[in-house]
């Protein structure tokens, strides 16, 4: 098996670029992804970095070719538009920084430096960089504190309180510092620079919110700078337009700002884009915008007017919810922006919508407590959904709303219909519906710090308490309904407790060893009778529910605990050596059916089992366990992580892979074209036309082709030269007296604009 990120965008800065206002790519986890920016979807993954990819760059000389780095420190070339690999370039660094040269820092001794590359021309796919040069010593490791200004000329960094600027041509650099306080008390941090494309003017953005202009930075003693304000916060992206007549700035505010380059008391405003904008980019023509924010997010401006499109990822942020499957939609829910439920389809890997949950505006002010979405639950059917909000303020009690939605078939959402203020007198510990599908009233349990648990039901067109539990004075931590929904177990402390949802009657308590309850789990299908639990005393503990006493027990910290929906199998996660291991075992059956070491580092403490589609018909017995159910977990850095089987995985690459690349060939355009269908249209037509393999060479045999698939495209002669000579080496005679020919299903013309391809293969001579 293989752990796989499925989410399309990585939390934390993201590097957009675009080639003629058609396509956008940006960083998201280890792949590169194409979007287009008129439709939004996902064209294609650049896929092949073993390491988070830390940046996009197009290559000045073929802008159809894009540059990307990562942390496994190598450096690839792809053509982006048929999301093809051409190159492989090993170079120790971490980020590619702009124009020619391409600089990346690289990890000495603690701190970054930064080194010239000079990037090999050959054809092989992995190439060796032979050529490094150190640039400037101690720089940041943000690549928004790195530009090149005039088209490569000179190159400026910023770390702390300094600012460094290197020129190429003289190889001299000029170094200049701020204060760390000013008189009013701002912070001149930098964080963020931008050169203009054509002047010698360096923007730098800094933590007090300020943005400074500095001039005639080529004379040490003769710099200027001006400062415009305007962020209240510390600037997060820079970015001047393409003919340098506009300045760009974003921070926190959500607002996006262009400033006049030569008049900078003017100023435009587009505000309220959601998230806090982490980094902004200008296509070539200066016609688009591009924003990316802290939600995950990427917004398409049309120069500063409107947003003519939203790219909208898995929402990161703080998840207080437990991950959920709607029954309806099987999208993945959680929380999403702040007060709200984000419902994520998982098989078209995009966002549908967010569920305003705590309908209030959301204001972003450092220490304002406001409500959160901290518990939520579907019933079996996906009819009704569950919310629990909470709003701690200082010196006061807590604020706690439960709150029931129902579906809409209309507006094919949710629609608030009960809202139960104070529904305990403390903090609500967990949530569960009774989940059998056929049951004729709809019970939903909550369990509170408060020492209760209480029971709601729908009543008419709302809901009511009908019954509060307790036992012993003790806290309940957990809850869970079994399969058919005959029974509810509550943890109160130390003591499994079983009652029945028809009487509310204790049935039974069940013995264990010491340690609170954290997790309750009842078995499904054939391992129905048993009921599972962790402690805090890392212990998992199953009972046989009909003679009410411990089956087995054995020592682990698990850290969550959970159930498949449609089969035996549960999983649990287990932390230890500050990483998590996945163990997916039957209640019956003690020993794993499956394990994996280390999946993630961290604790896993949100994980959900998602049904599939389609069942899986795997053979191996290893894998069996993801027939019916995909499972889904977030790490410690809230990435969403998922198993996939090897066939899976292989046909995800068949997928994506447009061409079949053997790796003995130089990969040139011609072969990429050629390469894959020539062989598989031969055997096609020698199937059709009764003839062996053996009896008609193949055209990849004559030398001419040889030559042109093996030779580099910018040294081959020009299209007019190579034409005849390339399709004569194409024809094939199969009758020399009669004189005819055709060309392996392929024709091929030259024009003006080069070689013209032609699908022969319905043609036969």
């Amino acid at each position: 098996e293989q752990i796989l990120a499925p989410t399309p965008l990585t939390c934390g800065r993201v590097f957009l670029f675009l080639c003629c206002c058609r396509f956008l790519l940006c960083a998201s986890g280890q792949c590169v992804k194409v979007f287009s920016t008129s439709t939004e979807e996902c064209i294609h993954d650049l896929q092949g970095h073993t390491d988070l990819v830390t940046g996009v760059l197009l290559r000045p000389s073929n802008h159809l070719q894009v540059y990307s780095c990562s942390l496994d420190g190598t450096v690839r070339l792809w053509d982006f538009t048929d999301g093809i690999l051409i190159k492989v370039i090993p170079t120790f660094g971490h980020w590619v920084c702009d124009t020619h040269p391409v600089c990346l820092t690289r990890f000495y001794k603690q701190l970054f430096q930064l080194v010239a590359v000079q990037l090999p021309q050959s054809g092989d796919q992995l190439a060796e960089v032979r050529e490094l040069s150190a640039v400037l010593d101690s720089v940041g490791s943000s690549p928004a504190a790195t530009a090149f200004g005039r088209q490569g000329e000179f190159i400026a960094s910023a770390r702390g309180l300094h600012l460094e600027v290197f020129f190429f041509r003289k190889q001299k650099s000029y170094r200049f510092s701020l204060k760390e306080d000013n008189k009013t008390g701002g912070k001149n941090t930098f964080t963020c620079i931008s050169c203009h494309p054509k002047d010698d003017c360096i923007a730098t953005g800094h933590e007090d919110g300020k943005i400074r202009l500095w001039r005639n930075f080529n004379h040490k003693k003769e710099y200027t700078y001006t400062t415009l304000h305007w962020h209240h916060d510390a600037v997060s992206s820079l970015c001047f337009t393409p003919e340098g007549t506009n300045l760009l700035s974003g921070g926190v505010e959500s607002v996006l700002v262009q400033w006049r380059y030569n008049q900078p008391s003017q100023r435009d405003f587009l505000p309220r884009l959601g998230g806090a904008i982490t980094h902004i980019t200008v296509s070539p023509d200066g016609a688009l915008f591009f924003t990316s924010h802290s939600d995950n997010k990427i917004t398409i401006i049309q120069s500063c007017v409107k947003v003519s499109a939203v790219i909208q990822g898995l929402v990161k942020g703080d998840v207080r919810t437990e991950l959920m499957v709607d029954p309806r939609s099987k999208a993945l829910v959680l929380n999403g922006k702040p007060g709200h439920l984000q419902f994520y389809s998982l098989w078209r890997d995009k966002l549908l919508y967010n569920l305003d949950i705590v309908q209030q505006e959301f204001i972003h002010e450092a220490g304002l407590q406001q409500f959160e979405v901290v518990k939520a639950a579907f019933d079996a059917s996906g009819t009704w959904l569950a919310t629990v909000e909470e709003r701690q303020l200082k010196d006061a009690e807590l604020e706690l709303n439960l709150k029931l939605w129902i579906f809409d078939n209309g507006t094919q959402s949710f629609v608030l219909n009960t809202t139960i203020s104070a529904p305990h007198e403390a903090q609500i510990t967990a949530l569960c519906f009774q989940q059998a599908a056929d049951s004729q009233t709809t019970v939903l349990v909550s369990t509170s710090r408060d020492g209760h648990f209480k029971a709601w039901q729908l009543e008419g067109p709302s809901w009511s308490c009908d019954f509060v539990g307790a036992y012993h004075g003790l806290v309940p931590y957990c809850c869970a309904f079994s399969a058919d929904g005959s029974l509810l177990a509550v943890g109160f402390q130390e003591v499994v407790t079983v009652w029945s949802p028809a009487s509310w009657e204790l049935l039974a308590t069940l013995s264990q060893p010491p340690g609170t309850v954290r997790d309750l789990c009842f078995g499904r299908l054939s391992c129905s009778k048993y009921l599972l639990g962790t402690t805090a005393g890392n212990l998992l503990c199953c009972w046989n529910l009909l003679t009410c006493s411990l089956e087995w027990s054995t020592s682990m910290e698990i850290s969550l605990l959970l159930a498949d929906p449609l089969s035996e199998n549960m999983a649990a996660f287990c932390f230890q050596s500050g990483c998590t291991d996945l163990f997916v075992f039957k209640p019956s059956e003690p020993r794993p059916l499956f394990s994996h070491k280390a999946v993630c580092s961290g604790k896993v403490t949100r994980a959900v089992f998602a049904p599939r589609e389609e069942m899986l018909e795997s053979c191996e017995e290893s894998s069996q366990w993801l027939n019916r159910s995909q499972l889904y977990f977030l790490s410690q850095q809230t990435d969403l992580m998922t198993f996939i089987t090897k066939a899976e995985e292989d046909r995800m690459t068949d997928r994506r892979k447009q061409l079949v690349i053997d790796d003995s060939v130089a990969m040139t355009p011609f072969y990429l074209l050629l390469g894959k269908h020539l062989p598989q249209h031969q055997d096609r037509r020698d199937a059709a036309s009764g003839l062996t393999p053996e009896s008609t060479p193949l055209p990849q045999s004559s030398a001419a082709i040889k030559e042109l698939l093996h030779t580099p495209a910018h040294v081959l002669p020009s299209t007019s030269f190579l034409c005849s000579m390339f399709v004569q080496s194409l024809l094939l005679s199969l009758n020399k007296n009669n004189g005819v020919f055709f060309i392996s299903e392929t024709l091929i013309t030259a024009g003006l604009r080069g070689f013209s391809i032609y699908d022969l293969s319905f043609l036969y001579f």
